[in-house]
């Protein structure tokens, strides 16, 4: 239908994409357009096996995806105060997973890259990617997957770029064109989320619990480098080449050497848990300088 057509401008994918909302909505041309402006946020997330649909917040359009654990999540610009930009074209995203029901509320925000509502409301870590979509994506695979939430993970080859609601010429639209070449990254974004979060607490533990996922020795992220770079020398011996079994003993050496690493900063998570905040110093007001003493002028001598 034309809601689906609309959603990218190729409608080839190389996933079966989660069907659209059912309700009747669906077929006016006032919510096609808005699927249209919202297509770069639903494409991805239905791609992953995620059901959208658009809905009506406090003051903007939002995006609503329902989650395998009858949670679900929020996408959408601030709503207080509302936003004056078009419907898909934030300053900024606000993520949420929220549930709802007869025996259990939750509320968690994921991310939330709008700028500070007020002035005195410090600024998030992902502010820095603005309206920007990839890093947004990016941190609900990572969120996602490590909740057990997420039905199926796109590889970036699998992935279409991710596109502006409404480009007036995509050509020429740098934004657009900083969004299409990092899709091919979308695993740096992952490891860039995590690095946002690391600069966002306030709490030695909070970053020795992130530092554990890095150097966690059997799922952690060194530890599946370390596997990655194996698995390409494998790879790289199934060519005829001779230049094949040099290039499997190189990428053989760097797995070796990023597990050695892990090796050696295994203690630095322990060593982060034990550290306390700097107290600040109380800074001591020193004394105003005194005026400098006037001296009176010699009284004249007189002689006899």
């Amino acid at each position: 239908m034309a809601a689906d057509d609309d959603s990218t401008p190729d409608t080839r994918h190389a996933t079966p994409l989660a069907p659209l909302p059912d309700h009747r909505n669906v077929n006016t041309p006032w919510w096609q357009e808005l699927w249209r402006r919202h297509a770069h946020i639903t494409t991805p997330l239905r791609e992953r096996g995620l059901e959208c649909d658009i809905e009506f917040g406090l003051s903007a359009y939002i995006v609503r995806v329902s989650l395998p654990d009858d949670s679900y999540l929020i996408i959408g610009p601030p709503q207080e105060p509302p936003s004056e930009r078009p419907p898909g074209d934030p300053e900024g995203w606000i993520v949420t997973r929220e549930r709802n029901s007869d025996r259990s509320s939750y509320f968690e925000r994921i991310y939330d890259s709008a700028p500070p509502a007020y002035p005195d409301r410090p600024e998030q870590p992902e502010a820095r990617h603005g309206g920007t979509v990839q890093p947004l994506i990016a941190a609900l695979d990572h969120h996602l997957a490590q909740l057990g939430l997420l039905p199926h993970a796109v590889a970036p080859h699998e992935s279409p770029p991710v596109h502006s609601a409404h480009p007036s010429n995509p050509s020429k639209d740098p934004d657009v064109t900083e969004r299409a070449d990092r899709t091919a990254y979308a695993y740096g974004d992952v490891l860039l989320a995590l690095t946002d979060q690391l600069n966002g607490t306030n709490s030695h533990a909070d970053a020795a619990a992130l530092l554990h996922q890095i150097l966690e020795p059997t799922h952690g992220l060194l530890e599946r480098l370390g596997e990655f770079f194996e698995a390409a020398a494998e790879k790289a011996k199934e060519a005829e080449q001779d230049d094949g079994f040099d290039l499997s003993y190189d990428l053989a050496d760097a797995a070796a050497e990023i597990r050695n690493l892990g090796e050696d900063l295994r203690v630095t998570e322990d060593r982060m848990r034990a550290l306390t905040p700097l107290r600040p110093t109380p800074q001591v007001r020193s004394a105003p300088a005194l005026p400098p003493r006037s001296v009176p002028p010699a009284a004249p001598r007189h002689t006899r």
